[in-house]
């Protein structure tokens, strides 16, 4: 029987569809294949998100007058600051107006919510903690420099720093969990962009005492156990030092800038996971941490030293099991180099900070992270600010990520999905090489660079998408200036012709076809085009003859 688009995506919607959940169970995360989503209301989500300026949320009229601008770009996600300065003003005596008007807003508007903690850490510093936190110095302690001096971050081996962090997120998310009937809140994020600056670890009395203690038994345990894959940057630091299982901090990573980067990422995945831990008890969602990336040559320090980065995730992961994922911000070119190091099977990718709005990237890097990396979602900062957004490329992709949505979920994570973009390097050049791989049987050629429209009118940055196999000869692709062409994988004399390309677009789930594009469209049956116009869905038929 004859098995059309419609009815192949059908299938692998129902097969894919989760068991009934209770509608009380609370968003959380769950397995499909080798990806991990989201599950909303016993559904799976996908995130095409935006999120607000850092203040944005702190005034509630401010931020009502931004839901023209969040609608008009398409999204079903905003991700909002709660701070705990604002919530907690008082030591002990809490304010929740801001994160009931927030939810009550974004229930108008109808989009869900990704909460941040701008607790203890915000970009490294503690410019959100209360005042009686900063200005009892003597209680709160300031993590030092190598020279002993103060500076104004708090130390992650202070324990009353801890405790009075844990206290007011066990608060909020007691309060989350009581008055958001309607799960609006999917996620939570666990501080922001921790890290050491302007040195490579805090040098304070408590921090002092910590590194001249014994190695905690967990991470050695972790160590021996992912010997084999510990990142190189572990990895030589650990041998280097003897490959010790037992001793001081110094002894088991030596005492250069690598074992201390390793001791104050220790510090701050302990404090991270005993805080989410915290969170959990009072209300069990999806939470993780974040990361600034470092530039090249850059020393720990003039980043943020210690910090979740993917040469210290092995630490990271040792010190917060209880943390669910590690959530890349990306504000370099060289998108595909980092996000790539992201998806590990214990790390599924979420990106809530993708640059600044108004990147002309951003459409292709979506595509990208979603179709290549079974992303939960992708979201840039500063949302509310994007440059003429009816119009703007990032919500010409939402467009069309909302219609792939239903096809994408259904495919996470089961080998029927690929995404492609053009990588730039952290100077900002494209790299034009055609990106190639397999797929269902076959070998497919994705080439970035449009070769019928002139080059010089072309933002190849811009280019990307993903492409879907529903069938053993058929295909849903979406995307904007990308060329497919295949070839047949298994290198049995077989030529691949196109039988049939269709644009179109899906109407409430449904497939609507349009054009057929068997002639200049496609080099007369040559290759597949996505326009570098705009993102657009396609549907293909291929055959096999000698």
């Amino acid at each position: 029987m004859k098995r059309t688009v419609r009815g192949v995506l059908l299938a692998g919607l129902l097969a894919a569809a989760p068991v009934a959940a209770p509608a009380q169970q609370a968003p959380h995360l769950a397995r499909q294949g080798s990806a991990t989503q989201l599950i909303v209301d016993g559904k799976p989500m996908l995130i095409p998100g935006g999120e607000l300026g850092n203040s944005t949320a702190s005034d509630l009229r401010y931020l009502d007058a931004q839901w023209p601008v969040l609608k008009t770009i398409g999204l079903n996600t905003v991700i909002a600051a709660l701070e705990w300065d604002q919530i907690e003003p008082r030591e002990g005596g809490f304010d929740f107006a801001s994160i009931d008007g927030l939810i009550r807003q974004a229930e108008a508007n109808q989009v869900k919510l990704v909460a941040l903690w701008f607790g203890a850490w915000k970009n490294s510093t503690s410019s959100y903690v209360p005042p009686y936190v900063k200005h009892d110095y003597r209680r709160f302690a300031k993590a030092r420099d190598d020279k002993g001096e103060p500076v104004d971050i708090l130390s992650a081996f202070d324990p009353d720093t801890l405790k009075a962090d844990q206290r007011a997120f066990a608060a909020l998310m007691a309060h989350i969990k009581a008055i958001d009937t309607r799960h609006t809140i999917v996620m939570v994020q666990v501080e922001n962009e921790i890290g050491m600056l302007p040195v490579v670890r805090d040098y304070g009395p408590q921090a002092q005492a910590a590194f001249a203690g014994t190695v905690p038994k967990a991470l050695i345990d972790y160590l021996l156990k992912h010997k084999a894959t510990l990142h190189p940057y572990v990895r030589d630091a650990w041998t280097g030092a003897g490959s010790r299982t037992a001793g001081t901090w110094a002894q088991v990573f030596g005492d250069g800038v690598e074992g201390q980067q390793i001791f104050q990422a220790w510090g701050y995945a302990v404090f991270a996971n005993a805080l989410t831990r915290a969170g959990k008890a009072a209300y069990n969602l999806p939470m993780y941490v974040n990361v600034a990336l470092n530039a090249p040559d850059q020393k720990p320090g003039q980043y943020p030293s210690g910090g979740p980065l993917p040469h210290l995730f092995d630490i990271w992961k040792a010190g917060g099991p209880a943390i669910d994922l590690i959530g890349m911000d990306a504000y370099y070119p060289n998108y595909v180099h980092w996000a790539d190091q992201f998806k590990r099977p214990d790390n599924p990718v979420f990106v809530p900070e993708a640059n600044r709005a108004g990147q002309p990237d951003a459409g292709g890097n979506a595509f990208y992270t979603i179709g290549e990396l079974d992303g939960i979602g992708f979201s840039p900062f500063h949302i509310e600010t994007l440059p003429d957004p009816a119009t703007n490329v990032l919500t010409d992709a939402y467009r069309v990520l909302r219609q792939m949505t239903p096809a994408i979920l259904a495919n996470q994570g089961k080998g029927t999905m690929r995404g492609f973009k053009a990588p730039l390097s952290y100077d900002g050049v494209v790299d034009e090489t055609p990106r190639t791989f397999d797929l269902g049987g076959f070998t497919i050629t994705a080439s970035m660079v449009d070769s019928r429209t002139p080059k010089a009118t072309q933002d190849i940055r811009a280019h990307g998408g993903l492409i879907i196999q529903t069938g053993q000869d058929e295909f849903l692709v979406a995307g904007r200036g990308v060329i497919l062409r295949f070839a047949d994988a298994a290198r049995s004399g077989f030529r691949i012709g196109i039988e049939r390309i269709v644009d179109g677009s899906f109407v409430d789930g449904q497939w609507v076809p349009g054009r057929w594009l068997n002639g200049d469209e496609s080099g007369q049956g040559r290759y597949l085009r996505l326009p570098p116009e705009r993102f657009g869905i396609q549907t293909l038929k291929v055959y096999r003859y000698k």
